[in-house]
């Protein structure tokens, strides 16, 4: 009898502690409620997905989700690598690409100090928007 009440209490622990885990995300993916959501859209509108970051309350690195959106809990930084994104506005090297970071509403997000490994220490413009060189990294201070 003790043998098979080990064996259950076992089982239960097994089952009680498959749900612990360091995701940012519980029951049916919804955020805790300090976490803010925010988006990586370009120039035309279209979101920015793939692209790696990592912020402080993670565990490793991520990506944004196809609709460029990226999750985090103030006061979080986050390091984004823009590794293979051209820079350039359709190819034309006199014409940047423009990054914004949006909310829900795309109101961009002005303000947010960053800086870039090859372009220096700034904050984005009151569109959401910022520099960036190509192939940079950029550390945002959310």
């Amino acid at each position: 009898m003790k043998k098979l009440t080990g064996i259950v209490f076992a089982l239960v622990a097994v089952f009680a502690l498959s749900g612990c885990g360091d995701d940012y995300y519980y029951d049916d993916d919804v955020p805790p409620s300090n976490a803010t959501t925010l988006f990586l859209v370009d120039q035309d509108g279209f979101s920015l997905g793939g692209i790696p970051y990592i912020c402080d309350s993670m565990s490793g690195w991520g990506t944004t989700a196809p609709n460029g959106e990226f999750t985090f809990f103030p006061p979080d930084n986050c390091e984004f690598d823009f590794t293979g994104l051209e820079g350039n506005y359709h190819g034309d090297p006199l014409v940047d690409d423009i990054i914004y970071i949006v909310d829900d509403l795309d109101y961009g997000k002005g303000g947010i100090p960053y800086e870039c490994a090859s372009f220096g220490v700034g904050t984005t413009y009151g569109d959401g928007s910022f520099d960036y060189d190509i192939d940079d990294r950029c550390l945002f201070y959310l």
